[in-house]
């Protein structure tokens, strides 16, 4: 039965963890969809959209039913055997000090590592209950096991993800740039790698599935584990080739503009249709993934008609003449970029009428249900800040490759997106629920967890998951702005690599037990993607200075919080009523 003497813990811990977990949904759900939302693949709406599917299906359908205590064991439970209620009180005070530092992180727009945090936390109030001696500092058995446990782990963390994502992220892309891009008819080029990439994509996260799994068994051999990610691989590459290839084919190279999404089913029936009507001038298929990017040609002679200079270069190496008290049409920019249709509010103007008014009621209803997705991440991307001064010059030593080419990457974009979604969901929400069952558990049955391990009900998921989804819904637009095209240019293409060369990451460190961030991972593979231009000047280092700046201040802020709180309410003073 419940220890009701402590109610007020739980329900302290309750409210917290609920604000651990809408921060999660704020800051780290990011790390799957800002590269698809910046590079326009998707809209910002659809990523949200198909973000709450995701990372609630994998909250609780495949959510870790049983969590660790502490946390990648770095604080030893035994020494709590004679108090577990002191144990509940470090938790809540990890979840507080947890959640207050991601709220401060994710209102100035740093993406950091919420298990870094957690386990700050955790450290923090076990160096404050039991002292150092009871913190697991590296961890034991050899091999691998030396720096997969204890805190040594974060340290390399902050080398091993971002090294490795960036590696396989700049590998993924240059195949891609010199095998594509490129090439004569990138366009039909990279119709010929798509059935290929979607296998290796299917095939990359089905082990990434089964290796890291969540709350389910996989009672396969590594024969049989072998065999099951190489047929999802060639399944599913199979199934694209018949289905999505030829949708693409006509849509892409035949300029089929009538066909829609639903037509994919056809498949190669597809194949059989007569060519389409001329296409109306106001119809677009495959969008500029690079409107409003300025190349270095570009920008040099914008420089140079702001100077008033007499010529500048323009994209193709052509003059463009800057005359000298003569008024010419043709101007020093040349012909102006269509412009975009104006974007529809979703919330819309605010009516007229007294506060209480059936419309303005209504509208206020809409502004807190949808403010949060209606915004226009990619165009605030490009507000001047300290971070991101230079972004133009940034964006300009990125080459533009060809639009229907990228077409054909969002594709592959949204599926890695997708799964790494589901599997974030699966996998760090319970950076939240796990303390909090482990603060449920104590006290509902007053006693440690067996092993060391906290049983995880359904309901703890569903609360999670729900928490989780409001946090990316309502606030996860201020930390989508800076790992997008602040960063460096994001395209269709790039953003594939940076999603699957994050991925493998994720695969290679889970399959050797090594410890890698989510957030590190796609901040070094967007990193390693942009270094393919052959020049460090696509990156926007201050951006990286801020995003490292916040991994390495995660732990020490946390700990530094949740200690003093636990050593604080540990050794207060108590004062009581002489008889």
């Amino acid at each position: 039965m419940p220890f009701h003497q402590y109610d007020y813990i739980f329900a302290i811990g309750t409210i917290f963890a609920a604000l651990d977990a809408w921060n999660i949904g704020a800051n780290d759900v990011a790390n799957s969809w800002a590269t698809s939302v910046a590079s326009q693949s998707l809209t910002y709406l659809q990523a949200m959209v198909l973000a709450s599917i995701m990372e609630f299906a994998g909250s609780v359908g495949v959510g870790a039913r049983v969590a660790d205590t502490i946390r990648t064991g770095i604080i030893k439970t035994s020494l709590f055997e004679n108090d577990p209620a002191l144990l509940m009180l470090g938790m809540v005070c990890a979840v507080v000090a947890s959640s207050l530092y991601l709220t401060f992180a994710t209102r100035v727009g740093m993406p950091v590592s919420t298990t870094h945090s957690i386990m700050g936390g955790v450290i923090g109030m076990g160096v404050a209950a039991v002292g150092t001696s009871g913190i697991t500092w590296v961890g034991s058995g050899g091999g691998t096991a030396t720096i997969s446990s204890g805190v040594v782990q974060v340290f390399l963390a902050w080398i091993i993800a971002p090294g490795l994502s960036g590696c396989f992220a700049a590998i993924l892309f240059t195949i891609t740039k010199y095998g594509v891009m490129l090439r004569k008819n990138p366009a039909v080029k990279a119709l010929l790698y798509v059935p290929f990439y979607f296998a290796l994509t299917a095939a990359l996260l089905t082990m990434l599935l089964l290796w890291k799994g969540g709350g389910y068994t996989i009672n396969l051999t590594d024969p049989e584990i072998a065999g099951t990610i190489v047929g999802v691989g060639a399944g599913w590459g199979l199934l694209m080739s018949i289905t999505i290839v030829p949708w693409m084919y006509r849509v892409v190279l035949c300029d089929d503009w009538q066909l829609r999404w639903w037509h994919i089913p056809l498949g190669l029936l597809l194949l059989r249709r007569p060519a389409p009507p001329p296409m109306p001038e106001d119809v677009q298929v495959v969008k500029d993934y690079y409107e409003g990017r300025l190349t270095k040609e570009e920008l040099a002679a914008r420089k140079a008609a702001e100077r008033g200079d007499v010529e500048g270069v323009g994209a193709e190496g052509t003059e463009k003449k800057v005359s000298n008290g003569e008024n010419s049409d043709a101007g020093s920019e040349g012909p102006s970029a269509p412009q975009a249709p104006p974007r529809k509010s979703l919330v819309g103007p605010k009516p007229e009428g007294v506060w209480y008014s059936v419309p303005v009621l209504f509208w206020y209803v809409k502004w807190a249900l949808l403010r949060g997705v209606d915004q226009d991440v990619v165009k605030a991307q490009d507000n001047k800040s300290a971070l991101s001064r230079n972004l133009d010059e940034v964006h300009a030593y990125a080459a533009h490759y060809d639009n229907k080419a990228e077409y054909m990457y969002s594709f592959l974009q949204v599926m890695t997106a997708m799964t790494a979604s589901f599997t974030h969901g699966a996998n760090d929400i319970a950076n939240a629920i796990g303390p909090y069952a482990s603060v449920y558990q104590i006290w509902n049955e007053m006693a440690l967890p067996a092993k060391g391990k906290a049983e995880v009900p359904v309901w703890i998921l569903v609360f999670g998951g729900a928490c989780l989804v409001i946090g990316l819904w309502t606030y996860g637009y201020h930390i989508m702005r800076n790992l997008g095209n602040r960063l460096t240019l994001q395209s269709p293409s790039r953003g594939f690599s940076m999603e699957l060369g994050s991925a493998i990451t994720v695969i290679m460190a889970t399959r050797l037990k090594l410890p890698v961030s989510t957030t590190q991972c796609i901040t070094g593979a967007t990193v390693g993607v942009g270094l393919c231009s052959g020049t460090w000047r696509t990156i926007n280092w201050r951006m990286v200075a801020w995003i490292y700046g916040g991994w390495i201040i995660t732990l020490p802020m946390t700990g530094i919080i949740s200690g003093c709180l636990m050593g604080i309410i540990i050794n207060a003073p108590r004062w009581g009523m002489s008889d």
